[in-house]
């Protein structure tokens, strides 16, 4: 019997499951264990939110967590009380069912798509083993459980989270891609359980008669902790790289077994499906303050109408009509209170929630589809992934950036080296990494024209082909990054030449070129590149390089063929008739054949390196192109071509991979000329050197090479290494197996063991890789910082590298003062903090007494380092930090980890009280990008974690300017304007009620319909606001790139701001007197009765809203100005229809009233409209008049100059852009007719 089947397991408890997971096949026949592996779930999965039984109470209960839904829940149920009532009560119950049942349809419809997607891949098949057939069957994804085992092909996907037990591949290793889950395309390499007894044989489930132990299922998708123990009682470490992650493909292996450890819902990649990302906006909390003001306004009416109502019954002694004198006043003024409450409903606005995510939806489908933030290279568009923070892009005052893969273009070429304390510039290499996007395109137009030339013209029949091949070719390879195109530095070449020919001229030395030979070996071997060839089985990648290859050999036989045939032997070129002439030879056709064939072996052979980062991907290249090739990878050894010596099988014994905490990753090999233990370290030059020997010339002279490449802005990093004996290994060896095979505190102990090794290292050389900035980087930190918005620069390289793309990307000029702060102690932090402030302070009270600007504290640069920052984010210094760096026009935090970046955005966010934004590419961002209010995930070359924890996904950092100068500008005026507007509609209509109130003794009736006053909201009045949400434009898009400016005049001028709301507020009180005692005084003395009256009122109210909108409306007054006319003119026209045929439609709906032929009635008299035309003009002249004021002076261009030239005083100071100390694109030129122009 197996080992696992022992009844008397004591791992096999209930107390157990809860702490650990223990796995064992399915077939087990131990009873006791396959009921603790009943106890985990399967691999079906469930996305949906409601089942068939429980969407209903489930929905109802949802979406009772709106106040406003159960404020008008309570209110229709108020209805149904008879001393209460306003109206019938069914009426009061079709706004809030209508509401609830929209909801709930929006639900059941998103509902319903989840259900589908689940349905479609738990019916996915795999081959699960069944031990009753003792064969592979195939299953449903669904049917999987823990303890199966899945036999798994190339190009497959993995159904569960496997341990891996057999892989095809001689070696044990198996290749998966991991674009399903976290979107990136290199191939990660997974290798078998060490020690596995069964590694290299043909795996049969049966004979497998060890036990699992691992931890609980986490979202952790870097660990995996556990140990398999055999029947023999040995147990081996499992880890990370052990693992396949369910979602994952299979590539480059033929044939994977593993045991399925996790499943369904306790997968990684399922505890990590959060969904979309939801978040509340600034906006929105000032909404809700609002509203509360409007309750405030509610109940003051309701209680005045109250009040009103209990004197008035009090003042009847003896009445001659019919008045309840059994009611107590009080009694009567209290029933009157809750009736009020119920006619005055529509002052809460029940339908602005639903218009606002409408809106939203509408301002997000423009941004998707906007041209100019399209990638074309990548095919690449905007991703919106938070759905309800549109007008935070319009109120960002902060914004921390990443440098690397951000700012910089993360396409990494590798640019200089110093190796034995000797530096080599590579010149040649660093003007080759530019390269030029529209040649392609260039040549696509040439071709356009000899084309056209050709069916003019038959002499030009070959051009158009020539120039077809090299458009292809250039466009092809326009977008590749040129990082393997290495060309060797001439005195570095010279000494590995002499490898292979001793008769060089130039004849190191043999410590020098024993340097040297390990400095490429390091870098070819200190990594984890996955290694394959265009002609393997290969995912896209490597599909589109075979393509190009294919495009370049067509390209040179095209051009061969082409001139041989078109050039004679004279140099001219040849016509027709010569070609006639020409005769093809068949040993030259053969011979070029045969040189094709060769061409085609020679670049199908091309090796693909897969990189999980570009700084892997560029050292590996600049070692090929020294001719020291990593040729194979496998889980124990290392194929590598050594010049002069050739291919070397290098037996690889450990890696220890790279961590944010050591900064630096390791392997350990032996030697394949030496055969001793050696420990190859790669890593930040601040970790490296401070590791390497205490004395040395060569470290002294390094750092000299370290410094020149920061100032470049070149990215370090130094190769040292550590030769190991026996003994020495074998002691370490012991302790680092030890802390693979723990379950707890294992990364700390491989933290510690990891440390214990990279000790006392020998420095090799260094490294210096250019990262070029992306195009126009400065002119939209220039356009950004005019526009009021702060730059912070939040990167973990060095110092001198970070201030130098800080100049080059025009965050810096010249003529700015840094700051830095590098202490090496808390107390000198704190002094040196204290001292910074003061300068500052002084630079603020010099620039008052001159008077020449704002404030000359702006043109101040704080740079802090990593060590210095994590003390300013200490309690005791975290306000002395914040004086000083709001006082600062730009921060720089360089060797900053990815909690204190997440760190920093908070400290701003909370303590300055300020919108945040943080751009990021890498998995080092997402915790910033989370954090801050408005995270934007830029998706480069580091994977697509950030862009997947983003609310905004870009393509390059270029469109951030457009995308928070034009549309955050516009989705911030459209949404605030909006929100105005409707309490401004509101208010005005229930005042019309509450006016009325004063001439029926307070007793709650109405001069309207009921179906009019519950539907006001909810119907007739409910598109113009969204039309003018989604369409309505202040300013052109040209002129808000051009003027950056107007993106904070906008905050300032026209933002959502507390006094608005009681500007608003007073000015629907004016125009609800207005609309209310104009029709009043109108039929004073007349005969008609309460719906009649109320005939011109309702018709006055609603052309009166309707055209306040109109009014407020800037896209009237442009291109859309017919389209949105016709909306609000058939809207008016159809709600005024259905407004007096409803009265037709329900003859009891206003007891004892009869409303039919009422409105029919009323319009046929002239005084009805002639009341309607004079209350409408009377009502909106004030508004208009202040509107076109409004507009005349804050658009005309008189205005836009003094807003220009006060930025550019604050500018003078060194506030914002750098436009008056640095040469930008961005000179302030404002020209009067250009601007009168485009805001007409």
């Amino acid at each position: 019997m197996n080992s696992t089947e022992q009844p008397s397991c004591p791992h096999a408890t209930k107390e157990h499951h809860r702490m650990k997971r223990t796995v064992v096949p399915s077939f087990t026949e131990n009873e006791e264990l396959k009921e603790l592996l009943q106890l985990y779930k399967s691999n079906k999965i469930r996305t949906t939110k409601y089942s068939f039984l429980s969407f209903l109470p489930k929905n109802v209960f949802e979406q009772l967590h709106r106040f406003a839904n159960v404020y008008f829940i309570f209110l229709a149920a108020l209805n149904f009380v008879p001393v209460v009532e306003a109206f019938q009560p069914e009426i009061a119950l079709v706004p809030i069912v209508l509401v609830l049942s929209l909801t709930a349809l929006k639900d059941i419809c998103e509902d319903y798509r989840r259900f589908k997607t689940d349905r479609l891949i738990n019916g996915l098949l795999c081959r699960v083993y069944s031990s009753t057939q003792q064969s592979y069957v195939d299953q449903c994804w669904k049917n999987v459980q823990v303890g199966d085992f899945v036999h798994l092909s190339c190009n497959e996907i993995i159904p569960a989270d496997m341990l891996l037990l057999y892989s095809s591949d001689p070696h044990g290793v198996c290749y998966i891609e991991t674009a399903n889950l976290d979107g990136e395309t290199n191939l990660k390499q997974r290798q078998v359980v060490s020690d596995f007894p069964l590694q290299g044989e043909e795996f049969t489930p049966e004979s497998f008669h060890s036990r699992i132990e691992c931890e609980n299922p986490n979202n952790d998708l870097s660990r995996f902790r556990g140990y398999m123990e055999h029947s023999n009682g040995v147990r081996v470490g499992l880890h990370s790289g052990n693992l396949l992650l369910r979602s994952c493909t299979i590539r480059n292996t033929e044939t994977v077994v593993g045991i399925v450890v996790y499943a369904g819902h306790e997968t990684k990649a399922m505890m990590n499906n959060s969904g979309p990302r939801y978040k509340r906006s600034k906006l929105e909390k000032h909404l809700n303050t609002d509203i509360l003001w409007c309750v405030v306004l509610l109940f003051v009416m309701c209680l005045t109408a109250a009040i009103g109502h209990g004197l008035w019954m009090n003042s009847f002694k003896e009445s001659i009509f019919q008045v309840d004198t059994e009611t107590p006043p009080a009694l009567a003024g209290f029933y009157i209170f809750w009736t009020m409450v119920i006619v005055l409903q529509v002052l809460i606005p029940i339908s602005l929630y639903v218009s606002i995510e409408i809106v939203k939806l509408g301002q997000i489908y423009f941004i998707h589809n906007d041209l100019s933030l399209y990638n074309k290279q990548l095919d690449s568009r905007i991703q919106c992934r938070a759905l309800n923070i549109t007008e935070d892009l319009g109120q960002i005052q902060y914004l921390f950036s990443d440098k690397t893969g951000t700012l910089t273009e993360n396409k990494m070429v590798f640019c200089r080296c110093s190796i034995f304390g000797v530096e080599y510039p590579h010149e040649e290499n660093g003007r080759n990494r530019y390269y030029f996007p529209h040649v392609g395109n260039l040549f696509c137009h040439i071709f356009c024209i000899f084309l056209t030339l050709h069916f003019a013209c038959s002499e030009f029949h070959c051009f158009y082909i020539l120039f077809l091949l090299l458009a292809c070719w250039v466009s092809t390879c326009r977008s590749c990054v040129q990082a393997k195109e290495v060309v060797p530095d001439p005195a570095l070449g010279r000494k590995l030449n002499w490898l292979t020919n001793h008769s060089s001229s130039e004849t190191p030395s043999s410590m020098e070129l024993t340097y040297i030979t390990d400095f490429f070996l390091a870098l070819a071997i200190c990594n984890s590149v996955v290694v394959s060839s265009p002609n393997q089985p290969r995912h896209l990648l490597a599909c589109r390089l075979e393509c190009v290859s294919i495009i370049n050999i067509t390209v040179i036989l095209w051009l061969q063929l082409f001139i041989q045939r078109q050039i004679g032997h004279g140099g001219h070129w040849k016509t027709e008739d010569d070609l006639k002439d020409t005769q093809t030879n068949p040993d030259e056709a053969r011979q070029s054949m045969q040189d094709l064939t060769k061409q085609v072996e020679e670049i199908t052979d091309e090796l693909v390196y897969e990189a999980e980062s570009p700084d892997e991907a560029a050292l590996v290249h600049a070692a090929r192109a020294y001719r020291c090739t990593l040729r194979g990878r496998s889980a124990e050894s290392l194929l590598v071509d050594l010049p002069g010596i050739g291919s070397l099988a290098i037996q690889l014994l450990h890696i220890l991979p790279f961590d944010s905490n050591r900064k630096r990753m390791s392997v350990v090999v032996r030697h394949p000329l030496t055969g001793q233990v050696v420990v190859f370290t790669k890593g930040a030059d601040s970790v490296i050197m401070d590791l390497t020997e205490v004395y040395s010339h060569i470290k002294e002279k390094t750092q000299k090479h370290l410094d020149a490449y920061a100032r470049e802005g070149l990215r370090t990093l130094c190769i040292a290494k550590k030769v190991l004996k026996e003994d020495e290994y074998d002691l370490w060896l012991k302790a680092h197996m030890l802390a693979e095979s723990s379950i707890e505190n294992r990364e700390e102990l491989l933290l510690e063991s990891a440390q214990r090794l990279e000790t006392n290292l020998t420095l090799l050389g260094t490294t210096g890789i250019v990262d070029r900035l992306q195009e126009e980087v400065p002119e939209t930190i220039a356009a950004l910082q005019r526009a009021g918005i702060k730059v912070w620069v939040l990167t973990g390289d060095k110092q001198e590298t970070a201030i130098n793309i800080a100049y080059a990307c025009k965050l810096l000029c010249a003529s700015d003062k840094l700051l830095t702060a590098n202490c090496g102690s808390k107390d000198a932090c704190a002094a040196l903090f204290e001292d910074l402030i003061l300068e500052v302070q002084g630079g603020e009270s010099l620039t008052a007494l001159t008077g020449n600007g704002e404030s000359m504290s702006s043109s101040f640069i704080l740079v802090t380092d990593g060590r210095t920052l994590g003390w300013a984010l200490e309690d005791e210094l975290r306000s002395n930090f914040l004086e000083l760096s709001r006082r600062c026009k730009a921060v720089i935090c360089c060797r900053s980890t990815p909690l204190q970046k997440s760190q920093v955005v908070q400290l701003i966010r909370d303590h300055l009280g300020v919108m945040t934004l943080a751009v990021g590419d890498g998995a080092n961002d997402v915790s910033m990008i989370q954090v801050a209010d408005v995270g934007i995930g830029i998706s480069g070359q580091e994977g697509m974690q950030a862009v997947m924890s983003s609310d905004f996904a870009i393509s390059r950092f270029k469109h951030l300017s457009k995308l928070l100068l034009v549309h955050g500008h516009w989705c911030y005026s459209r949404l605030a304007n909006m929100i105005q507007y409707f309490i401004y509609k509101n208010v005005m209509y229930v005042n019309l009620l509450f006016w009325y109130q004063f001439f029926c003794g307070f007793s709650g009736s109405v001069m309207t319909n009921s179906w009019v006053l519950i539907l006001f909201n909810l119907i007739f009045t409910s598109a113009p606001p969204l039309i003018y949400g989604i369409l309505n434009q202040d300013l052109p898009a040209d002129t808000l790139m051009e003027l950056p400016e107007l993106y904070q005049d906008a905050q300032t001028s026209k933002t959502f701001v507390p006094y608005m709301f009681w500007i608003t507020v007073l000015d629907a009180f004016y125009q609800s007197l207005v609309c209310f005692f104009v029709p009043y005084f109108a039929y004073a003395g007349s005969d008609v009765g309460v719906l009649s009256f109320g005939s011109p009122i309702n018709a006055s109210a609603l052309f009166i809203i309707l055209l306040h909108q109109v009014i407020e409306s800037n896209t009237l007054v442009r291109l859309t100005t017919t389209t949105q006319n016709h909306l609000y003119f058939s809207w008016a026209v159809s709600q005024l229809l259905c407004l007096y045929n409803n009265n037709g439609f329900c003859v009891t709906c206003s007891p004892p009233v009869n409303p039919l032929g009422i409105e029919l009635l009323q319009m046929s008299h002239s005084l009805f409209y002639i009341t309607c035309v004079l209350t409408t003009v009377a009502a909106l002249l004030p508004r208009y008049a202040h509107t076109h004021t409004l507009q005349k002076l804050m658009y005309s261009p008189t205005h836009i100059t003094t807003v220009v030239n006060k930025k550019k005083d604050s500018h003078r100071t060194g506030f914002g852009s750098p436009t008056a100390r640095c040469s930008s694109p961005f000179n302030i030129k404002v020209h009067y007719s250009e601007i009168r122009q485009r805001l007409k």
